[in-house]
């Protein structure tokens, strides 16, 4: 009887503590739209950040709350973007597919002006004089790229250089942001030609640490049947708004800097 009473009075506590819990649970419940889910449902589900929001279930809440757009979301399909632009009662513009493409070609074909023995990223690297490498404009070749890319897109050719894998690519801007000198940048996926060089040295300098720098010919200005590429600051630039893609420039650069991907 002594066992008993205790036995039931904890019962009785149990039972109206589990109601009113029940009953707070319901009075107390966050309402959430539901397109949120179905938001999140539709985004690639990488979580890259390349948003500037945590995540994509974030992004999802963002884009809800009006704080980012759709076209925020740089992985996502045309398809996905049109889905969520429905759900919301929007509308999207179609986005021009793009790759990031490096503009360099050094790797293994230029020398190290010093032995560097720190930390293997090229952040770091960048910040002893500008890194290791002769050129001083060119890939460092550690890697920073590589380890960044949420995707796998990126990886180290037997050159010493990133390769980029057009058909995993998403443009998230990740290796545009963490390279030191700057020498990815988005362009757009029809554009078949690109300047694998960022030198602004002159063309005797170029020549001298470089084998397949820009050298400032102006050969491909000359050739080019659109008016879209132009040396400027001692290094080849394409306006991607003319470019046909010909590869005239291509043929006609004596230093193999105009490649085609």
């Amino acid at each position: 009887m002594f066992i008993l009473i205790p036995v039931l009075t904890l019962g009785l506590l149990g039972l109206l503590f589990g109601v009113i819990l029940a009953i707070a649970s319901k009075k107390l419940k966050v309402q959430t739209d539901p397109r949120l889910e179905k938001i999140h449902g539709l985004l690639p589900g990488a979580n890259c950040g390349a948003c500037g929001g945590a995540g994509c279930f974030g992004f999802a809440e963002d884009i809800l709350s009006g704080k980012r757009s759709i076209d925020a979301c740089k992985v996502s399909e045309e398809a996905v973007r049109e889905q969520i632009a429905r759900l919301l009662g929007q509308t999207v513009e179609k986005k021009v597919k793009s790759i990031a493409a490096l503009h360099c070609y050094g790797g293994k074909k230029v020398g190290d002006k010093f032995l560097y023995e720190g930390i293997k990223t090229c952040v770091a690297a960048n910040l002893v004089l500008g890194g290791q490498k002769n050129c001083r404009f060119g890939c460092l070749g550690f890697g920073d790229c590589v380890r960044v890319c949420p995707f796998d897109a990126i990886s180290m050719s037997e050159e010493g250089i990133p390769a980029v894998d057009e058909s995993k690519c998403k443009a998230c801007n990740k290796c545009v942001l963490i390279c030191p000198k700057k020498l990815f940048s988005l362009v757009p996926q029809k554009n078949r030609v690109y300047v694998a060089c960022s030198s602004h040295d002159t063309g005797k300098d170029t020549r001298s640490v470089c084998a397949v720098g820009c050298i400032a010919c102006r050969k491909c200005e000359q050739v080019c049947p659109v008016d879209a590429i132009h040396v400027i600051d001692n290094l080849a630039v394409i306006d991607y708004n003319k470019c046909t893609s010909c590869g005239d420039c291509v043929l006609v650069c004596p230093m193999k800097t105009i490649r085609k991907r």
